[in-house]
């Protein structure tokens, strides 16, 4: 067996409390170190799970083997460049970078070191979403829903880079196929950024996605639903449970249903659609996230085994959400080109 790799995590704030939990708990790894400029925060989490708090990793840079940067997005570039720049694989929370230029450099230094850039897409990981990969399907149609209360973290991005880069990232990764179309609309209330958006999405291969994230909301829900021609299917991420309607197992209605005409159907009416259709369980299993995702980079380190998501796919997605954000911005509103367009900053001045 190999040795547990040397880790540190940078930041402690929700995301990269749990990272050094999971860093002091799994065998594979030893948690060395807890790093964030308010030492006192750092010198608590290094208190509950290990490792020597720290205001700086320069201080512990030749004793590393695998770090997490969990930092304000703003601050991803700054932080990950001098360990990449040292060959320590990094695992950097989404999304990647807070612009496409900074993303595509950060690319451009894993490929000049050679060195491993996982990107924290933790939905990749959520049991739900691997049941659906097992499935194979080819979406033909993907619609996503992500709200929730305001959490007053991540209040420098808007809700397009906080939360729908998770369903971005799963659109990208179940599509496989390159954006050709985007019109987005988007409302800011709180601040400067976006906290409710909207996004379709059309692909080369005719596949439109429907993304929706709020963080105004009173109630927390995340869900996805995939149509394809090989089955439909509605996840509840939070629930962690899923259904799947495959054609295959309903092939007796559908040919009962073709065989009858218009005015057959309508002799049905009162009948039970739900009780006809053969609706199946997704099998989910209880494994968490995080702890899948770490497992997965620590492999890939050990092993050579590819990224589960990979420098390329996070620069993608934080590409996709720069899109997503140029297009609501350059929305008209009240129905005329030359009035009101974007977020509330913009919306007094008329274009032009």
């Amino acid at each position: 067996m190999n040795n547990p790799l040397r880790a540190a995590v940078i930041g402690t704030g929700r995301m990269g409390r749990h990272h050094a939990r999971l860093y002091g708990q799994m065998p594979q790894t030893e948690l060395v170190a807890v790093v964030d400029a308010n030492l006192e925060r750092a010198s608590a989490v290094a208190a509950e799970f290990g490792g020597r708090a720290l205001a700086d990793v320069s201080e512990v840079l030749d004793e590393l083997q695998v770090v997490t940067i969990a930092v304000p997005t703003v601050k991803h570039f700054e932080v990950a460049k001098p360990l990449i720049e040292r060959r320590i694989p990094v695992l950097i929370e989404k999304p990647l970078a807070p612009s496409v230029e900074q993303a595509r450099e950060l690319l451009a230094l894993a490929k000049t070191y050679d060195t491993l850039v996982a990107v924290g897409h933790v939905e990749r990981y959520n049991p739900v979403v691997r049941a659906l990969k097992r499935m194979e399907i080819v979406p033909k149609f993907v619609e996503t829903h992500r709200i929730s209360p305001f959490t007053f973290r991540s209040a420098d991005i808007g809700v397009v880079s906080d939360m729908m880069i998770h369903d971005i990232d799963i659109v990208l990764h179940l599509v496989r196929d390159t954006p050709v179309s985007i019109d987005a609309v988007g409302i800011n209330v709180l601040g400067p950024n976006e906290d409710i958006a909207n996004a379709r999405v059309r692909f080369t291969g005719g596949c439109v996605a429907n993304l929706t994230a709020s963080r105004l909301a009173l109630k927390t829900e995340r869900k996805i639903r995939v149509f394809s021609e090989e089955a439909y299917l509605s996840l509840d991420y939070q629930k962690r449970s899923g259904i799947a309607v495959k054609k295959d197992a309903n092939l007796d209605l559908l040919k009962m249903a073709r065989e009858m005409n218009a005015e057959d159907l309508s002799q049905m009416q009162g009948a039970d659609f739900g009780s006809l259709v053969k609706v199946e369980p997704l099998v989910i299993d209880d494994t968490e996230p995080l702890r899948a995702e770490l497992e997965a980079f620590i492999r890939a380190v050990q092993t050579g085994e590819p990224l589960a998501v990979s420098t390329e796919e996070g620069v993608a997605a934080v590409q996709l959400a720069a899109d997503i954000t140029a297009s609501l911005k350059a929305h008209c509103w009240d129905g005329s080109p030359t009035g009101r367009i974007g977020l509330a900053d913009d919306m007094l001045r008329p274009r032009g």
